[in-house]
């Protein structure tokens, strides 16, 4: 006997621990309750974490809550249609990423066009099938999860990543990494997912001359800086711009995942960097110069070095990478 289908009351799957999640998180739209138990039975046979919504509204809820790995869509739906649904979803920035794949029992060319021009990535046809959809999941997973790694791998390095589509008027926020999320909102007083006006204006100004432009930079606290270099054009001819923070904390940070350094080593070697003695290492970072001494003999070790101008000649190089005039 098929289960009941699940309750869409359910709390979030993204409070699930990850390894819960392990074969990836799918939500499932459809306000038919024996197509959501299909669904449902089959993909977590499979190993899938399952999240569902019956319509248009708790749908959008709950993939702006847990971003799942993949949407399946009804088309059809009361109020919010899945056509709708998709394109809301394609115009948040943090839902965006999201392959979208419909299920619909409308094979005209008019509604499959429909459901492309929404966002969707790919379709199935009712009579639901779990092996089929079950083999296109996991074709489209993939490549959403590639392309995910490749935009948050900068993150990692004290890179952000943004993706932005300049529109008669205005522009949008296509897609962003995790780290420009929390960086843009905070340079630029702007409401999360808003491009900011001046970004808006410099990359106007890049569509007009783009050899010309300079890097924008927005100042915070007199102390930290946002540079935002254009790093060049997707295959959807959206603007790709390539934003790290100027600081020291910043660059102590950059400088411990170059190195493989502690965090106190990578302190002792941008103060020698600095000019500093050990003492006034010492001085600064609250411990004795020979303490100082044992975190730069480590230092020379991990950098290949053997002289505290060695040392200094290597860090030099990665803060003005960091930090170009």
């Amino acid at each position: 006997m098929r289960s009941p289908a699940p309750d869409p009351r359910a709390a979030p799957a993204a409070r699930l621990p990850e390894a819960a999640r392990s074969a990836g998180l799918v939500l499932i739209v459809d306000d038919v309750p024996d197509n959501l138990a299909l669904l449902h039975d089959a993909l977590d046979a499979a190993g899938y974490t399952v999240l569902v919504a019956t319509d248009g509204a708790s749908a959008l809820q709950r993939a702006a809550q847990a971003e799942p790995d993949i949407v399946l869509l009804d088309a059809v739906m009361p109020g919010i249609d899945g056509f709708e649904v998709a394109r809301r979803l394609k115009a948040g920035p943090e839902t965006a990423h999201i392959p979208i794949v419909f299920m619909t029992g409308l094979t005209e060319t008019e509604h499959v066009l429909a459901a492309f021009e929404a966002g969707g990535i790919d379709y199935v046809t009712k009579p639901i099938r779990p092996p089929e959809v079950l083999a296109r999941m996991a074709a489209h997973m993939q490549a959403a999860r590639q392309a995910r790694q490749a935009r948050n791998a900068l993150d990692a390095f004290g890179h952000a990543t943004i993706a932005v589509r300049l529109q008669a008027g205005g522009a949008r926020l296509v897609w962003q990494t995790p780290l420009a999320r929390r960086w843009l909102p905070g340079y630029f007083d702007t409401v999360p997912g808003e491009v900011p006006a001046p970004l808006q204006q410099w990359l106007r100004r890049a569509a007009a001359d783009e050899r010309e432009l300079r890097p924008l930079v927005a100042t915070l606290d007199g102390a930290r800086q946002l540079v935002c270099a254009l790093q060049g054009r997707t295959v959807d001819d959206d603007w790709l711009v390539v934003l790290r923070e100027v600081s020291d904390a910043a660059t102590v940070q950059a400088t411990m995942q170059a190195f493989g350094l502690t965090l106190r080593e990578s302190e002792v070697l941008y103060w020698v960097a600095k000019g500093k003695t050990n003492r006034d290492i010492g001085d600064i970072l609250g411990s004795s110069p020979a303490t100082v001494k044992k975190h730069l003999e480590r230092v020379y070790e991990k950098l290949g070095v053997e002289t505290r101008t060695a040392a200094a000649a290597v860090a030099m190089q990665r803060v003005r990478a960091l930090n170009p005039a």
